[in-house]
């Protein structure tokens, strides 16, 4: 690993964390201890949640892992393991941390900045780059079914129906001029879905998937409290305002949280749909709940997406389904 690196101070909007982050071969990282620091958490809460993300194969080891060399307190150098962008945002959706988020956007424009300025890559090929990231993001979907063998008469639907949005001149257009997102002019009012009534249509439809013999008794079962926090987060908000805007944007939210946090020991990505489809009945916007061949390909595609591109799979989820 090149020891070029480039040392840049990240400061929370609060003013609490102060950390060095190293950029280095167009990516940020830092240590065990930083993440910590960043996430407000304990460090062993860090070291089991990354434990996790390697476990579950939702990234390679080997490639978000770098060791720096690094000058003690002592004044002795050592070689301390630093973890990159993607590995930090991993752990951020675990621990539902709004320092996460802040964290992401800062590092987002970090990269964005270096890519521009550092080495005056031109606008046509910046334009060419997010062209084919999104292109590559749909066919990700593609790969999952050949992956899994789903390309049957079903499969080959859901090909059908990603590969055509995909190739849309007019998606390519909002990507390339940073318009995928939807108007914040519209703000629909606080929905937010009861605790026990989840639970209890998770019960409902664990019992139903295990008399169809489509599950076993694995399914469902919470993992610690990251239900409940991924319910608080979708309906949070920031200085009064709520953090998402629509109900459409979050029961996508709610879709990928539960989906890509794992809050479940089986069962995560039906649990998602299921919980997606409740909220969208919740709001009154029955008229616009999807096929169960889209929800099936967007579920697919939600679990196989990359979380650094988290902000582009729900934009994506959100266009798909209105």
């Amino acid at each position: 690993m090149s020891e070029n690196q480039n040392i840049i101070i990240y400061q929370n909007n609060e003013g609490g964390v102060n950390v060095e982050v190293k950029l280095l071969d167009d990516n940020l990282w830092l240590s065990l201890n930083q993440i910590a620091e960043l996430f407000g958490r304990d460090k062993s809460v860090i070291s089991r949640h990354l434990s996790n993300i390697f476990k579950e194969e939702e990234l390679d080891r080997d490639s978000v892992v770098a060791f720096f060399a690094t000058t003690a307190q002592d004044a002795k150098t050592y070689q301390v393991e630093h973890f990159n962008l993607d590995a930090i945002i991993s752990v951020g959706y675990r621990v539902n941390s709004k320092r996460g988020t802040q964290f992401r956007r800062w590092s987002s424009q970090v990269l964005k900045d270096h890519l521009q300025k550092g080495y005056s890559i031109n606008r046509l090929g910046l334009d060419n780059l997010k062209i084919k990231e999104l292109q590559q993001s749909i066919e990700l979907l593609s790969h999952t079914l050949l992956q899994q063998e789903l390309v049957s008469d079903m499969g080959q639907e859901i090909l059908t129906i990603i590969t055509k949005y995909s190739k849309t001149w007019d998606t390519l257009l909002c990507y390339d001029e940073d318009r995928l997102q939807q108007s914040n002019e519209k703000k629909d009012d606080l929905i937010e879905l009861n605790y026990l009534d989840v639970i209890e249509a998770i019960t409902h439809f664990k019992s139903d998937q295990i008399k169809k013999h489509e599950s076993s008794s694995l399914f469902g079962n919470l993992k610690d409290n990251q239900l409940e926090a991924i319910l608080g987060n979708i309906c949070q908000t920031f200085d009064s305002q709520p953090l998402y805007n629509t109900h459409i944007e979050r029961a996508t939210h709610l879709l990928y949280f539960v989906i890509k946090d794992h809050p479940f020991s089986d069962g995560n990505k039906r649990i998602g749909c299921l919980l997606f489809l409740m909220y969208l009945y919740k709001a009154d916007l029955k008229h616009i709940v999807p096929e169960n061949n889209s929800l099936i390909a967007m579920a697919l595609l939600v679990a196989e997406s990359n979380p650094l591109h988290k902000d582009l799979i729900i934009q994506l989820v959100m266009r798909l389904i209105t």
